[in-house]
């Protein structure tokens, strides 16, 4: 069932692709869908029109109930090499209705995730939990308060459903915003079939939607691959300047916007520990914080060897530039990483020490256990003073006093750069255990409205910038599908 003028506008350009990268699927009705939560701003930037969102009307459409005029709902195949192991994968729980043109003409795709069952599910049910997709839409505005390109939440809804997992849950839709969903297993997919124009198909649309500089260039997959190894490597920069560990880095889950995607097992750094894996099944620690560069090059490897057909006629030309483009990865990263732990550290200026200057706190912060955003955010004051060994702190003085920048422009750009406030793990938790267990959303709103502002500082918050007690155990985090 369509309905008429509530703001989308829709144009559907993955649809036309060839059809083997994707399958029409309309979502599974819910019983009894109830708006739980809304972004509001995010709604007025798309240009919708929901006024009074709490209408049911915006309930069935958030569900999949009701399906906007214009949409063209589809499940999206992909692969990807999940914790090293190549799986034929593809929206299993997803369906996206279109890409709404927003009110500035950007392209944004509208994505349905727990809207039930597509030819990709396998064995799965297509449904989501509501703990997960809370989830998801806390930390993913809080990675965009903080400033790092993400895919975007614009609501959940109940679906008046149990899912079942270990337990039976409340069931529940996630509407997800993005540039696109085309991953680095889209690409993966495509290459895999080896069917006639696919590829080349695929990657003229990643162009002409992320890099539109590029498609007239006279080597365009050639400039398309170094473009996006250097977004990767400036997202995972930002990743690791702020503690986040994402969890769950395949190649699925890899996009060519350069966007963050997926928030299944992530989570952030309270003591500063480099090895940390707070996933469940990461028993290896492959996706610990300290190599995540090191994946991402992993999975940018496995986008080059996709596109060799197209750098080259000659294979082993094709070789060649494709190693030359991969092994700029990590110049690029530190260049990214040292950039932005100059600004935390309140340096306008380069010098050859920095890095050293960064890892020697680094060291000291992991032996001692120090917290990660706490030992940022107050570096300058006397308390970090005491703290820190004191033959660092001589350096990092010298090093500030050799810049022309007063101490009142150097403190700005420190707390421009380093937050005060993150998504604590156990706060997390804390509202959503409230949220799911008692339908109480109120914990969830004050944490939203927390991290919103992660810069400021928030002294009637200030549990939010608290770690958490000492003694407690061991944050772990699940999967959620």
């Amino acid at each position: 069932m369509t309905f008429g003028n509530t703001g989308w506008n829709f144009d559907n350009s993955y649809a036309r692709l060839p059809d083997v990268l994707f399958t029409a699927s309309e979502p599974e009705p819910v019983q009894a869908p109830q708006l739980t939560i809304f972004n509001r701003p995010l709604a007025q930037s798309l240009g919708l029109l929901a006024e009074n969102p709490e209408t049911p009307l915006w309930a069935e459409i958030f569900a999949g109930n009701r399906i906007p005029a214009g949409a063209m709902p589809i499940a999206q195949a992909y692969a990807g090499h999940q914790f090293g192991h190549f799986t034929m994968l593809g929206d299993g729980r997803a369906i996206l209705l279109g890409e709404q043109i927003t009110p500035e003409g950007l392209r944004m795709d509208v994505q349905l995730k727990g809207s039930g069952r597509t030819v990709y599910s396998r064995r799965g049910d297509g449904r989501a939990a509501l703990g997960p997709m809370l989830r998801e839409f806390v930390i993913s505005e809080a990675m965009h308060a903080l400033g790092i390109p993400t895919t975007r939440s614009l609501a959940v809804v109940l679906t008046g459903e149990r899912v079942q997992r270990e337990q039976a849950l409340p069931g529940a839709v996630l509407t997800r915003i993005a540039s696109s969903h085309i991953r680095v297993g889209t690409f993966e997919y495509a290459a895999r079939l080896g069917q006639p124009g696919v590829l080349e198909a695929l990657a003229d649309h990643t162009i002409q939607r992320h890099y539109p500089q590029l498609f007239d260039t006279e080597k365009r997959y050639v400039a398309m691959l170094h473009a996006a190894i250097e977004r990767q490597a400036s997202l995972i920069a930002k990743w690791m300047n702020v503690g986040f560990v994402h969890g769950v880095m395949n190649t699925d889950n890899m996009a060519l916007s350069g966007e963050t995607i997926d928030y299944g097992p992530c989570a952030f750094l309270d003591t500063y520990d480099p090895a940390t894996a707070f996933s469940s099944i990461d028993h290896n620690g492959r996706y610990s914080y300290i190599n995540q560069p090191g994946i991402a090059q992993w999975n940018l490897a496995r986008l080059a060897e996709t596109l060799l057909s197209l750098l080259h006629p000659d294979e082993e030309q094709s070789i060649l530039i494709a190693k030359e483009a991969l092994e700029g990865f990590t110049g690029k990263f530190q260049t990214f990483q040292l950039a932005g732990m100059r600004s935390k550290l309140g340096l306008f200026n380069e010098e050859p020490g920095d890095a050293q200057l960064v890892a020697d706190l680094l060291e000291w912060m992991h032996s001692s256990r120090a917290d990660f955003t706490n030992t940022f955010r107050t570096l300058d004051t006397a308390n970090a003073h005491a703290a820190i060994p004191e033959s660092w702190t001589r350096l990092w003085n010298a090093r500030l006093a050799r810049q022309p920048q007063a101490p009142d422009e150097i403190r700005k750009k420190m707390l421009a750069s380093n937050p005060a406030i993150i998504p604590r793990n156990h706060k997390v938790e804390e509202a959503l255990a409230t949220a799911t267990e008692s339908g109480n959303l109120n914990t969830i709103e004050r944490l939203l409205g927390v991290l919103n502002d992660p810069f400021a500082e928030q002294p009637a918050h200030s549990e939010y910038s608290s770690p958490p007690p000492a003694g407690s155990p061991a944050f772990q985090t699940f999967c959620g599908t």
